[in-house]
């Protein structure tokens, strides 16, 4: 069963949502949510004023609303899905200008926690350490082989939806993972005068550090998973992260990135 996700698509939602205290509160509710003002403001080290600030711009966009609460006194939020995404194919300068400021900020999200997991890897178990961190791979490929690629990638990682959305799925042992895809066109277009002998190059790389789909299959040395043109979906949460994947916080095969669990972290994959 795919998560429920929640597509952006009006510039002022884009750049609303483009802000990393959003992202990783939207994160917590995905992941540990409902929550009230309060009890994000402590997860989260910020004030409550400013947590609830935000919380009523996340509801203003779709992605966050209230529930009832134990008592009257201060309702809780949840997150309105698991998943957000956005279409990156547009030509409309102010759509164009709003994705890019957005995918800057989960950008900068994934590197800080990508970070956070180096600082601390030497602790984890072995067994943990042998199937965690980053790869890269160049490819050759056409915009429409990157494309069926994804779908592939997509396809795979789909099959642990149902641990997300349902704890009582995850394997014992499981821990939650956070896979980067990230697809990047290595040299700029090719001129005319290369155009029959240089064609594109993409670098895909997979990055997996302690965070989002509990049990997922984690790459091989120099292998990559990417996608194209997307955005945490899965998640964005903790830390505000979403793994992009147009098609993730993301947490995801939809037109534009998906941020899952954004905020722990595109998506959220």
């Amino acid at each position: 069963m795919s998560p429920p996700e929640v597509k952006l698509s009006d510039p002022k939602a884009l750049r609303g949502y483009a802000h990393p205290m959003r992202m990783a509160i939207i994160g917590l509710l995905r992941q540990h949510g409902p929550l009230t003002a309060t009890q994000t403001a402590e997860r989260l080290g910020e004030s409550v004023p400013n947590c609830s600030f935000h919380l009523r711009q996340l509801a203003k966009y779709g992605l966050a609303e209230r529930v009832p609460g134990a008592d009257a006194r201060e309702r809780p939020w949840r997150a309105t899905a698991h998943n957000t995404s956005w279409d990156d194919t547009s030509d409309d300068p102010q759509v164009v200008a709003a994705t890019n400021a957005l995918s800057a900020t989960q950008l900068a999200l994934y590197t800080h926690r990508a970070e956070e997991f180096l600082a601390r890897r030497a602790d984890e178990p072995v067994a943990w350490r042998a199937v965690t961190g980053f790869t890269d791979r160049p490819l050759y490929v056409t915009a429409d082989e990157m494309g069926r690629l994804t779908q592939r990638i997509e396809a795979l990682l789909a099959e642990y939806d149902d641990r997300v959305i349902d704890p009582t799925k995850r394997p014992a042992e499981s821990r939650k993972v956070t896979l980067v895809q990230l697809a990047v066109l290595t040299d700029p277009p090719p001129t005319d005068a290369l155009a029959d002998t240089t064609g594109p190059t993409a670098i895909t790389a997979a990055a997996s550090a302690n965070a989002t789909a509990p049990g997922a299959s984690p790459p091989n040395a120099n292998t990559a998973t990417a996608g194209a043109g997307a955005g945490p979906t899965a998640d964005h949460a903790d830390t505000a992260t979403a793994g992009a994947v147009s098609g993730c916080d993301g947490e995801l095969p939809v037109s534009g990135p998906v941020a899952r669990d954004l905020g722990e972290q595109k998506g959220d994959r």
